[in-house]
């Protein structure tokens, strides 16, 4: 079972930033794909971005250039850095891994982008 925590959520004005962190804890040994999630009032839950165990990544295109998911294999801990943030933007984060087959989410962090 993975238990998946994550922090770093808030309310930021447009154009500041914040980072996101998600700590992966458990029976765990090696997680493979990391990605983080976001769900606007209204919308349904979509991928931001992933990075896979050899630090692949891969981006939607509403935060190419802004956002960067990185990760701490030794942590098993992923974190977005989000740079220039919209109102848009604003929605509950979630954190999702892929490990031994199965997928984890988390309880989501919420990040309200205004003024």
């Amino acid at each position: 079972q993975v238990k998946l925590v994550e922090s770093g959520g808030g309310l930021v004005q447009p154009g500041g930033s914040l980072r996101l962190s998600c700590a992966a804890s458990g029976t765990i040994d090696s997680i493979n794909l990391m990605a983080w999630h976001r769900q606007a009032p209204g919308k349904e839950r979509q991928l931001s971005a992933a990075i896979t165990t050899g630090g692949g990544t891969t981006y939607a295109d509403s935060v190419k250039g802004r956002f960067t998911i990185s990760r701490d294999n030794a942590k098993n801990t992923v974190y977005l850095q989000m740079n220039s943030l919209k109102p848009e933007d604003t929605a509950v984060y979630y954190c999702r891994v892929l490990y031994r087959g199965a997928y984890y989410w988390g309880r989501g962090t919420q990040v309200t982008v205004s003024s």
